[in-house]
């Protein structure tokens, strides 16, 4: 319960507060299962509202929602109220905004590939150094490429196109083993079966959104929907780690102030430790240390303080022990080990009373004005103001219609061209090249076929072209010879002609000269005659002698 500068958490012998000044130097509330814890939790995060500071909580049961409803009367609440002489006791709600990593009831929750990085993603995959080497690698290599890690998808992608293309990238980045991209990928199922897929996305939570007041100046609760995020106690711890990691390296350095700016309570805090590497406990050692300086104050919630490391819990100066069981010499050593964390008190022994405490009882040392721890007190805690138990579901209703400008920017999932898509595209695209070099190559078959086929009618032609030329040389010679033949033909038949008509010519000459011979003949005849009738008249002997002597040459 609020008053002035301090959380008043509960009445012993002296009453507990909490110092608002003092609140960034973070804390610790453990108790076995049943002792109360979540009513401190309760009581100390509306304080921390009341008096304006933001803040962040996991609710893995469901009751912690509750704190969006006014708490009712009941005779437990009377009685302590009346017992610690609380003045102006009222219920009051807190202004509360659900968020949900699991696609519940709530804002969505979500972080990119790239936000978690390597080194925690390793830690949630439980990798090997050579695997985490190699998740490293796969970093390196979309960075430089400008591949957005955004989503699982993205990240499986990144994985088989670095596999595949080892062999290129092992002398700038060195050697990626296929078998532990393939151990990654199996890693990867789990995380996926375990609800990653949803987890992993965008828009991705922007941690301003939880650093909200209300317009009458009270923090807004942010409460995590963790009843089945609990059972995910991987990516839960990675996400209370990236939030640590976050504001450790995005806020400024405010140094000691008034109050927090901001403060964490992380519930079931041991799933936060199970099983980590040493390097990631020095980084949450180093960020709990520092990040007091920012304005933020962190609260572990577990069972017992044996939960948190030593380097962590030396960290915690504010702290509320309920009780612890004691039963096993594991136990009883844990109790001791409680016990000697706080400043004694004489008017009792620590370690027994630890184990005799009564529900919605504790032991409690906080802070003083001088940043001393308090002598440790036994205190009942006060009841909270807001309701103890779930809450209706209207009232959850409201607040999500209250936080519609955030359901505006988170609720819808966004899946913009990412890792997944370039390989895709990239991929696509050589599968075109190797269509197009395909069908290259067939067209440079096809060509080649076609040149051979072309060569081979362009031989057959040229054959065919030598036979029709020899053939026409052929048909020629012999048109020639025929034409020789035939002109010799006419040749001889104009010769014969010739021949026939010179000797027709020489025949009718022949003929004529016969004729003409004949007719001189006729002529000389009748001359002779009519010689030999003169010479019959001159005388018959000296015509006989004058025609002898003119014809004696003749036969």
């Amino acid at each position: 319960m609020l008053q002035g500068d301090k959380i008043w958490m509960g009445q012993g012998e002296e009453s507990c507060y909490l110092l608002l000044n003092q609140a960034n130097r973070h804390g610790l509330i453990t108790g076995a299962s049943g002792t109360g814890k979540t009513v401190t939790l309760k009581v100390m995060a509306e304080g921390f509202s009341h008096a304006g500071v933001p803040v962040f909580m996991a609710d893995a049961k469901g009751d912690v929602a509750g704190m969006c409803e006014a708490g009712t009367e009941n005779e437990n609440v009377t009685k302590r109220v009346t017992k610690f002489g609380i003045e102006n006791w009222e219920f009051k709600n807190c202004p509360v905004r659900f968020w949900d990593m699991t696609a519940g009831t709530g804002i969505p929750v979500r972080l990119t590939i790239s936000d978690m990085g390597p080194v925690m993603l390793s830690r949630l995959l439980g990798l090997t150094d050579v695997q985490e080497g190699v998740l490293n690698i796969v970093f390196r290599i979309a960075d430089d490429r400008g591949m957005l890690l955004i989503d699982l998808k993205d990240l499986r992608a990144m994985l088989n196109y670095v596999g595949e293309h080892s062999a290129e990238y092992a002398t700038e980045y060195g050697a990626v083993a296929k078998q532990s991209i393939g151990a990654i990928q199996r890693a990867l199922i789990a995380v996926e079966d375990q609800g990653g897929d949803i987890f992993f996305g965008e828009p991705n939570l922007d941690l301003n959104d939880w650093f909200q007041t209300t317009a009458d100046g009270r923090g807004v609760v942010n409460v995590l929907n963790a009843a089945k995020l609990i059972t995910m106690p991987q990516i839960y711890a990675m996400f209370l780690l990236w939030m640590l990691s976050h504001l450790f390296d995005t806020l400024p350095e405010v140094g000691d102030p008034d109050k927090p700016k901001f403060v964490f309570f992380f519930d079931e805090a041991h799933l936060l430790f199970d099983g980590m590497p040493k390097e990631l406990r020095d980084k949450i050692v180093q960020v709990v240390k520092l990040i007091r300086s920012k304005g933020v104050g962190v609260y572990f919630i577990t069972q017992s303080p044996s939960d948190i490391p030593d380097e962590v819990l030396a960290q915690l100066s504010n702290k509320v022990q309920h009780a612890l069981r004691a039963y096993t010499p594991a136990e009883q050593k844990a109790v001791r080990a409680a016990a000697s964390s706080f400043r004694e008190n004489p008017a009792f022994k620590t370690v027994d009373v630890i184990t005799e405490l009564g529900t919605g009882e504790a032991l409690v040392s906080f802070l003083d004005a001088d940043g001393m721890p308090s002598i440790v007190q036994r205190a009942k805690i006060l009841p909270p103001q807001c309701s103890m138990g779930a809450p209706d579901p209207a009232n959850i209703q409201k607040c999500m219609d209250e936080a519609f400008s955030l359901m505006n920017k988170y609720g819808e999932a966004v899946d913009r061209e990412s890792a997944y898509e370039m390989i895709r595209e990239e991929a696509e695209i050589s599968a075109q090249q190797a269509v197009l070099e395909l069908e290259r190559a067939k067209l440079e078959r096809e060509r080649a076929e076609f040149e051979k086929q072309k060569a081979i009618e362009a031989a057959k032609a040229e054959k065919e072209a030598e036979r029709q030329r020899i053939a026409a040389e052929k048909e020629a010679e012999r048109a020639r010879i025929a034409e020789e033949k035939a002109a010799e033909r006419a040749r001889i038949a104009a010769e014969k002609e010739a021949e026939r008509q010179r000797i027709a010519a020489e025949k009718a000459a022949a003929a004529e000269e016969a004729r003409r011979i004949r007719e001189q003949q006729k002529r000389q005849d009748a001359m002779m005659r009519t010689a030999t009738n003169a010479v019959n008249q001159i005388g018959r002997e000296v015509g006989k002698q004058i025609l002898r002597g003119i014809f004696g040459g003749r036969k």
